[in-house]
Formats: structure tokens, C-alpha cells, sequence
């Protein structure tokens, strides 16, 4: 298929409603944020899709999701509306960063780091500087970022992926978290996964980097683990272990810092898999960022080398 990037060939009337009916996941749903009939934003994407001569959406479940076309619409308007964000950036950074807007989507165990260290300094100086800070899940971190809705992702292990560009990282084993009174703290030892099979255990969801090294370990040790409590909160991890209900799998940087005492202590894994995992800051690859994200990026990177002590990779 052939899409017409002409911009005079598509009214962007109906382009800005298929982008709202993308990001609100319905018809409906986008009709209300515009304000208008369902029934309307319909027919404009009808209309949408006999300009391009192929169908944009398709229904799944109670809303709509894109086709193959779709996605590449959506991502061309968006590679558009960034190209002309940094070019109205550039000549904004003649008079210096002074206003802007910056989308950043983190995991969670990264958000008190952001707020204590660059964001917070960087909104100290950058007052006018509008940011959205998002908390996702690694699948959704490296969605975010490679379809260019965030300017900066950081996450535990992203995938391989040509799309992505990894602008700094440092290790961050997976160790297993607990009080320093359980009975897995007196091993004396590096600890196998059947060490934790006797004691109840908290886990994140299979779209987290975390949890994907961890089953990667299990079939490495053929255990399988079982889980008390399953949660996409790292907070809700270090308060299943303060509160002396068991055992989590995460990493040291995931708890939140009132609960980083000498009460919870990380207790090193055997296996290899766990010592190998990297926290890294990505952006999509080919992106031109705005001075203010990439000053902000820049800044990410300086404050992790400090504090982390971690290694370049870009």
C-alpha cells in the first residue's frame, strides 16, 4: 500500500480525530475528549480511510485497535508532529531552553530516583518546562518510546530492538529481598531458586524485565516458582517483604527509599541470568530530540554516572 504523505491530499481534521480514537482506544472514547457525536468521528475516519485507500482501524473487544496501515499512518504523523516540535524548538533555543514539554516514561522503581536527582534539578532551572512523567512496564516503556510518545524511557533490560537507542546503563543484579530476621538470610550463601520454593513469594507480570529474567532463570534451574502475591507495583514488592510476608525477586534501586534500611536486606542469587540484567536510558533511534528533552537526557545520564557510578553506552 501506498499512503498519499501529501499533506494536502488529508484533511487534518479527520488525521487529529484517528490519532484521538488511537489514544483513547474507542470511537467513543475519543468522541468524548473532542466533544463531539461518536457517530461524526466515525465518519471522518470512514472518510480517512478512503483518502489513504485503506482501512485504518479494526474493532477488538469494546474498542478499536490499528491495522498494519493504521500503525503506519499513526507513527508517520507522529514522526511529523516531532519534526516540527524540534524545528520550533530550535529556533526556541536561540533565546535558550526556556519553554517546551518533555514526556519521560520510566518503570516505577526509577521515579524517586528522577524526582531526587535530574528532573527535580532540571525543573528547578527550567521553570516554564512542562514535563509528563509516566509510570509503564518494560513492554510498554519500549512501545511508548519506539512509537515516539516519550522522549526518554528508563527501564530494567529492554529488548534488542534497532529501534531503540540506549544512551547510558549500569548493572543491576536481581537479588532476592527480604527482612533480615527469614530464615533464607541464615543460608550463608549464594541462593538457588529452590532455596525460595518453601517460602511465599511476591512477583511482577510477565511484561516486566524483571520478571522475564526470572522465568529465563527457572527454565535455566527447572524450578518453578509460585507467587503470593502478584503486582505491577514495585512499592507493593517492598511492602509485601517489610511487612515479613516472604520473599521478593527485584532489584535493590526498585524499593521505595523508606523501606532501603537495614531491615530489608538483598540476598545474592547463584544464577548468572540475575547477576546480568542492566538498567538502561533509551530513546527511539533516529529521533531528533528537542533541546530541552535532550538537555534533560543529558543530564540523566551525568547524574546516574555519579550516583550509580555506571558506564556509558553511548
Amino acid at each position: 500500500m501506498t499512503l498519499p504523505f501529501d499533506d494536502d491530499m488529508l484533511d487534518s481534521r479527520r488525521l487529529r480525530y484517528f490519532m484521538q480514537v488511537l489514544d483513547s482506544g474507542s470511537v467513543r472514547g475519543a468522541a468524548e475528549v473532542l466533544g463531539m457525536d461518536p457517530s461524526a468521528v466515525s465518519r471522518a475516519v470512514g472518510l480517512l480511510e478512503k483518502e489513504c485507500g485503506a482501512v485504518l482501524l479494526e474493532r477488538r473487544g469494546r474498542g478499536v485497535a490499528p491495522t498494519d496501515a493504521g500503525d503506519l499512518l499513526a507513527l508517520y504523523l507522529r514522526r511529523q508532529q516531532s519534526q516540527k516540535q524540534h524545528l520550533l524548538a530550535q529556533m526556541d533555543s536561540i533565546r535558550k531552553v526556556e519553554r517546551g514539554h518533555i514526556d519521560i516514561v520510566a518503570g516505577e522503581g526509577f521515579v524517586d530516583w528522577l524526582m531526587r536527582h535530574s528532573l527535580r534539578d532540571f525543573m528547578r532551572a527550567h521553570p516554564q518546562i512542562t514535563v509528563a512523567l509516566e509510570v509503564g512496564s518494560s513492554d510498554e516503556i519500549v512501545r511508548r518510546v519506539i512509537e515516539e510518545r516519550a522522549h526518554i524511557g528508563m527501564l530494567f533490560q529492554p529488548p534488542k530492538d534497532e529501534r531503540l537507542r540506549s544512551h547510558h546503563s549500569h548493572p543491576q543484579p536481581i537479588q532476592a529481598l527480604v527482612l533480615a530476621t527469614h530464615p533464607l538470610a541464615a543460608i550463608g550463601r549464594p541462593l538457588r531458586l529452590a532455596d525460595l520454593q518453601p517460602h511465599p513469594g511476591a512477583t511482577l507480570p510477565r511484561s516486566f524485565g524483571v520478571r522475564q529474567h526470572i522465568e529465563a532463570a527457572e527454565i535455566g534451574e527447572g524450578v518453578r516458582l509460585g507467587a503470593l502475591l502478584t503486582t505491577s507495583s514495585f512499592s507493593a514488592l517492598g511492602y509485601f517483604v517489610a511487612a515479613g510476608l516472604g520473599y521478593a525477586l527485584s532489584t535493590r534501586m526498585s524499593l521505595p527509599p523508606h523501606l532501603d534500611t537495614g531491615e530489608v536486606i538483598g540476598l545474592p542469587m547463584k544464577n548468572p541470568l540475575l547477576h546480568q540484567g542492566r538498567t538502561h536510558v533509551i530513546s527511539c533511534h533516529g529521533r531528533m530530540l528537542t533541546p530541552a528533552a535532550t538537555e534533560l537526557l543529558r543530564g540523566i545520564v551525568g547524574d546516574m554516572a555519579r550516583t550509580l557510578g555506571a558506564a556509558a553506552t553511548d
